[in-house]
């Protein structure tokens, strides 16, 4: 599955053009969201068993047979629900089988945090410790679960909550505490748009020790992003003041956060992937530590050139190519080890299904980056690896790809906007 995937709503992936982030800018704006596929996506990866199979993300029949994720496990709220009440019902069910791995996850004015839960003693319900759930808030839910025969099933979905009238609030991620990668950007996407965006950019800052230039710059109305002219130095310890507490952010709108967030920044690390050579190369602190084989997007549906940050992981996910336009290209509920580098949905992932020769020899995917890996995902293989050596805001840079390097926009991806056009994004130039 190696393609542009993405969580559909809620998480599950497909490709390039779904899931945007609120206020990821006019870039993503522009981005078509086709129902079919735009290109020809079909290419030969060779004969499995007898039989052809479609190279990409994914090959629909290989897997897959009754009962459906959304059969196996019962999640309420339902996938992309919105407006959910604070007294709304969190809960997870199986009918039949058992509950192995439940893991929910709140993204709202106080970053992404984890929701503390408890699986019942028979296995078949999860729920919440708290009865109530946040405003303005999203959520999402990772679960898996096997029944009486040893078969997974893995669901992922999403629902926002409901936000009061005229709060504003600025969503982030990760959570205040969390060891970042040394290519993070602070983004906030605001829940509404802001008008006086002079305003709200005065009432955020942030500062990191030891000290250096950090510039603001907004993508739209809604996404404030923060980063300095280089990459942090490891060791650097980065503080956000939020004072968005009655700030007029448009007519009738005030900010209601107060907080302070602090992250600590890590080793330097950075994954470089070159199409050409299919090879993924790690650097950490300058020094060459693994050099893996890969499979790229194919000629119809290449990969993205520039910077990229990691923003997400997942140690296992879904990816749907109908969610993005590719139809029944492909449709695997257990992708493991699979780490988002754009909003549009490039990922590096764990790739089990393809034959091992495609790897450091063929680009073959739907233009995400895959991994050699086994199915739930071998802690030693390239693929678990990557994973475990890898955290959120760590740079991976894809070079020698046919196609156009990817829009500062699209996830983190501002360092590959010039540090005067970035300078110049701010609403008090």
């Amino acid at each position: 599955m190696t393609g542009h995937q993405h969580l559909r709503p809620g998480g599950d992936t497909g490709g390039r053009t779904a899931d945007r982030a609120p206020g990821d800018g006019p870039a993503a704006r522009r981005a078509p969201r086709p129902r079919r596929p735009r290109r020809a996506v079909r290419a030969l990866l060779g004969v499995l068993t007898g039989a052809a199979a479609l190279a990409g993300c994914a090959e629909r029949g290989l897997l897959g047979g009754p009962p459906t994720p959304e059969e196996a496990i019962r999640i309420v709220p339902g996938d992309g629900a919105r407006g959910v009440r604070a007294n709304g019902r969190l809960e997870v069910r199986v009918p039949a089988g058992r509950l192995e791995r439940v893991e929910v996850n709140r993204t709202g004015g106080s970053g992404r945090q984890p929701v503390a839960g408890r699986i019942s003693r028979d296995g078949t319900i999860w729920r919440p410790l708290s009865a109530s759930l946040e405003l303005a808030s999203r959520y999402t839910v990772d679960a898996v679960a096997v029944d009486d025969t040893g078969r997974r099933t893995t669901r992922h979905t999403a629902f926002n909550t409901f936000a009061p009238p005229h709060r504003v609030i600025g969503l982030y991620s990760p959570e205040s505490g969390t060891t970042v990668g040394t290519g993070l950007i602070f983004s906030l996407v605001f829940n509404r748009p802001i008008t006086d965006r002079a305003a709200v950019e005065r009432a955020v800052t942030v500062g990191a020790r030891p000290a250096v230039e950090i510039a603001a710059h907004w993508f739209g109305h809604r996404r404030l992003d923060f980063r300095p002219r280089n990459r942090w130095r490891p060791g650097t310890r980065l503080t956000v003041h939020l004072r968005l507490r009655e700030v007029r952010t448009g007519p009738g709108a005030y900010g209601i956060q107060l907080k302070t967030l602090q992250y600590q920044v890590g080793r330097d690390q950075v994954s470089t992937v070159d199409a050409a050579r299919h090879t993924l190369t790690v650097r950490r602190d300058g020094k060459v530590v693994a050099t893996l084989p890969v499979t790229a997007g194919n000629t119809a549906n290449p990969t993205y050139n520039g910077t990229m940050v990691i923003l997400e992981r997942h140690a296992v996910t879904r990816m749907d190519g109908d969610t993005v336009g590719f139809g029944a290209e492909y449709d695997i509920p257990d992708v493991p080890h699979a780490m988002r580098l754009t909003r549009s949905g490039t990922f590096l992932h764990g790739n089990y299904w393809a034959p091992r020769a495609v790897f450091g020899g063929l680009n073959t995917s739907h233009g995400c980056v895959g991994l050699p890996d086994v199915r739930g995902g071998g802690p030693d293989t390239p693929a678990g690896w990557l994973y475990r050596n890898s955290i959120v805001g760590d740079t991976v840079e894809v070079r020698n790809s046919p196609d156009r390097t990817v829009a500062p926009d699209n996830g983190l991806g501002g360092w590959n906007m010039p540090w005067a056009a970035w300078r110049a994004g701010s609403a008090l130039h």
